[in-house]
């Protein structure tokens, strides 16, 4: 596969709305953090290593029956615009593609599957990231997948390992067992009724953190939250993610109960604040970004409280990746400037809410779209 963004839909099974809760859960996100032994890693590591670390990967990924039907790149080798492709449908990181710099590594790779949900970082912060991507809340799964590639891999490497404190990471909150669980939460209520900052500083004495869209580093857009387990030493991997799994479902009921105080006590000022979005997601002109995840925000609240009917979660899921800048580029086939992607962006959405079939009450059915928008 020459092109990897030519695939409209690869990477992105875990945008179908399958899961537990996938109306506030939008994802669920296991890693695990590996490290060869006799090579530097993290910031010693020098070119020689991170090259005998993928020229192994190379060898033994036809080997595992877990990479089966996958693709190993070079990151150095991809298309920009297809590297930023896989760091905005979450398959890669900023670190391995280089983002803050001088664009990725030699010796930098990415193996991708075209069936299962998972993908392996060659050469980031660690020697080896694995990592399973799915929808809604499913972190059992998610883990099952991972502990048996992880299992597979180890009869084919040997991995840097301490009898006493486990799996050595470059980074100190990674060693033991290198795993970092994440549940992507989509909480706009508890923000509305200002009942969020005791509920993410409830997380801090729980052992968990939280973190932006895109994770560490990021900024919270949208109302969207990747809550995570903020340590590894001392626990089993099977006890970090039941504990993250029984503090999400409290964090769900929470945000649901919030939706009914919304509904309950302020449900016109709801009401139209969901429509309100709708209506400025369905005919704006120009949206950055931002602007987007946040309208977007109030829109997928409707959905979800049946204020909104026919508009399903899935496409407010694409919506957010395939309005971001690469892969608007790429259905342009050029690059765009901000201002001409904030145009394609709104065009784009305008285009998708066409098609689920909201409309409000004051709005004539047969109002058609602009040619700009049929050709969008």
């Amino acid at each position: 596969m020459d092109d990897l963004s030519t695939i409209a839909d690869f990477g992105l099974g875990w945008l179908d709305a399958s899961g537990d809760h996938s109306e506030i859960v939008l994802s669920t996100r296991v890693r695990l953090a590996r490290n060869l032994q006799g090579h530097a890693f993290g910031a010693r590591a020098r070119l020689n290593d991170r090259k005998a670390v993928l020229g192994k990967m190379h060898e033994i990924v036809p080997r595992v029956s877990g990479l089966r039907e996958t693709t190993i790149r070079d990151l150095p080798k991809m298309e920009p615009r297809t590297r930023r492709i896989l760091l905005e449908r979450r398959l890669v990181s900023r670190d391995l593609v280089g983002e803050n710099g001088d664009g990725p590594q030699t010796g930098t790779a990415v193996v991708l599957s075209h069936r299962d949900p998972v993908s392996l970082m060659v050469n980031e912060e660690d020697h080896l990231r694995l990592q399973t991507l799915l929808s809604g809340l499913r972190l059992q799964e998610g883990w099952g997948l991972l502990d048996q590639l992880d299992e597979e891999l180890g009869r084919e490497l040997s991995y840097a390992y301490h009898h006493e404190f486990g799996f050595l990471t470059s980074c100190p909150t990674n060693v033991g067992t290198g795993l970092r669980a994440s549940v992507l939460v989509h909480l706009p209520a508890l923000v509305l009724t200002k009942e969020i900052g005791k509920v993410l500083q409830g997380l801090s004495q729980v052992g968990l953190t939280f973190r932006g869209l895109y994770g560490e580093g990021s900024e919270v857009v949208g109302n969207f939250f990747q809550l995570s387990n903020q340590t590894t030493l001392g626990k089993s991997e099977e006890d970090l993610v039941d504990h993250l799994d029984k503090i999400v479902r409290q964090v769900i009921q929470y945000e649901l109960q919030a939706r009914q105080v919304l509904l309950r006590d302020a449900a016109g000022v709801t009401e139209d604040k969901i429509w309100r979005a709708y209506g400025l997601l369905r005919h704006a002109r120009s949206l950055s970004f931002e602007e987007l995840m946040n309208l977007l925000s109030g829109v997928r609240l409707g959905a979800s409280l049946k204020l909104l009917p026919g508009l399903r979660v899935y496409s407010l899921n694409k919506v957010m990746i395939f309005t971001q800048p690469a892969h608007l580029e790429e259905a342009a086939g050029r690059e765009l400037p901000p201002s001409e992607c904030d145009a394609h962006r709104a065009a784009y959405v305008r285009r998708i809410l066409s098609t689920e079939g909201v409309l409000s009450p004051e709005v004539d059915p047969s109002e058609d779209d602009s040619p700009e928008d049929r050709a969008g």
